[in-house]
C-alpha cells in the first residue's frame, strides 16, 4: 500500500503512565497510537511512565494500530533518557516534540538509529523549516502542534482556523513533498461532536492524512471523515472503468459525469480505491 493510502484516520494520544489506558488501547478502533511521555505525564512519573510503557509494549496485543512513542524534547532531563528507552522498545516509530530543524532529528537519530522518526511541528521556526525537517532520512511523519503552535503566534482561535491556514499548509506542503505523512492537530473540545466533525472536514479538505485525537469518543468520527466516502469509492471505479476503456480505443482521456478524466485523475481515484480497500480489511479483522 502507498504511503497515501495508509492509515492514518484516527491517531488517539494515551498516557504512557496509565496502566488501565494502555490496556483498553489494545482494543480501540484507531489507526495509531501516540504513547505519550511527555505532556501528559508529571515529572514525578516520567520514569516510571517509561519502564511501564517498555513492558506494555513488549507484551504485545496493539494489533495494525501503528505504535509512535512521544518522548520528552532532548534538552530537557528526561528526553535523552527517553530516547534511550525507545530505542529499545516494541514501537514503530518515535515522536520529537518542538522540532525546530534536522539538527534535533539528527541528535535523536544518533541514540535511536534507523527507528523511524515522526517530528511534531509546534513552532514559528519549525514551520519555516519543514521541508528541510521532512527530508530528513529517517522522518515518516509530521503532527501538527496546533495549541502551541497558536500560543506562539499569538493568532485566534476559530472555526475556520483561518490565522493557521499558512503554517498549515506549508507543513503539509513539505510533507507532500517529501512523501510522509502529515497528520493534524488535535480538537479540545472533546464532546462537542459538531465541531470535531467541522474540524476533521477541513483537515481532510487541505489534504491531511488524519486526526490526532486526545479521547476515545473521537475516533468515530475521524474515521468516517478520513475514509472514502461511498459517491468517491463509486466515482473512482467509474472512472478507471472508462479510462481504461478509452485507452482501448487508443484515446488519452474518458469523460465521466460531463467531465475529463486524464491520467492524474486516475492516480487520485486508484488511491481512494486503495484506501478504501485498507479500511475494509482492517474492518474484518475486528
Amino acid at each position: 500500500m502507498s504511503a497515501a493510502a495508509a492509515l492514518y484516520r484516527s491517531v488517539l494520544y494515551i498516557p504512557a503512565s496509565k496502566e488501565r489506558a494502555l490496556d483498553k488501547a489494545r482494543g480501540l478502533n484507531c489507526d495509531a497510537i501516540i504513547f505519550d511521555l511527555e505532556d501528559a505525564v508529571t515529572p514525578e512519573e516520567k520514569t516510571s511512565a517509561r519502564e511501564i510503557l517498555a513492558r506494555e509494549l513488549k507484551n504485545g496485543g496493539y494489533g495494525h494500530r501503528q505504535r509512535i512513542v512521544r518522548i520528552n524534547a532532548l534538552d530537557t532531563e528526561w528526553g535523552r533518557d527517553d530516547a534511550r528507552a525507545v530505542a529499545n522498545m516494541e514501537c514503530d516509530a518515535v515522536l520529537l516534540p518542538k522540532v525546530d530543524g534536522p539538527d534535533d532529528t539528527e541528535a535523536l537519530a544518533a541514540i535511536t538509529g534507523g527507528l523511524a522518526i515522526w517530528c511534531m511541528l509546534e513552532t514559528p521556526r519549525g514551520v519555516l523549516n519543514a521541508l528541510s525537517i521532512a527530508d530528513y532520512v529517517t522522518v515518516k511523519g509530521f503532527i501538527l502542534g496546533t495549541n502551541d503552535l497558536t500560543k506562539d503566534i499569538g493568532c485566534a482561535t476559530g472555526s475556520d482556523r483561518l490565522p493557521l491556514m499558512t503554517a498549515l499548509q506549508i507543513c503539509l506542503m513539505a510533507a507532500r513533498a517529501a512523501g510522509i505523512v502529515c497528520v493534524d492537530g488535535v480538537y479540545n473540545a472533546f464532546k462537542d461532536d459538531a465541531g470535531l466533525e467541522a474540524e476533521c472536514e477541513h483537515g481532510r479538505a487541505l489534504g491531511m492524512d488524519g486526526k490526532t485525537l486526545i479521547h476515545p469518543a473521537q475516533l468515530a468520527i475521524a474515521n468516517r471523515v478520513f475514509a472514502p466516502t461511498p459517491q468517491q469509492i463509486d466515482l473512482a471505479r467509474r472512472q478507471i472503468e472508462a479510462f481504461d476503456a478509452a485507452r482501448v480505443q487508443g484515446e488519452g482521456v474518458a469523460v465521466v459525469d460531463g467531465k475529463i478524466v486524464e491520467n492524474l485523475h486516475i492516480e487520485t481515484a486508484r488511491t481512494a480505491l486503495a484506501r478504501a480497500d485498507a479500511i475494509a480489511a482492517r474492518t474484518l479483522k475486528t
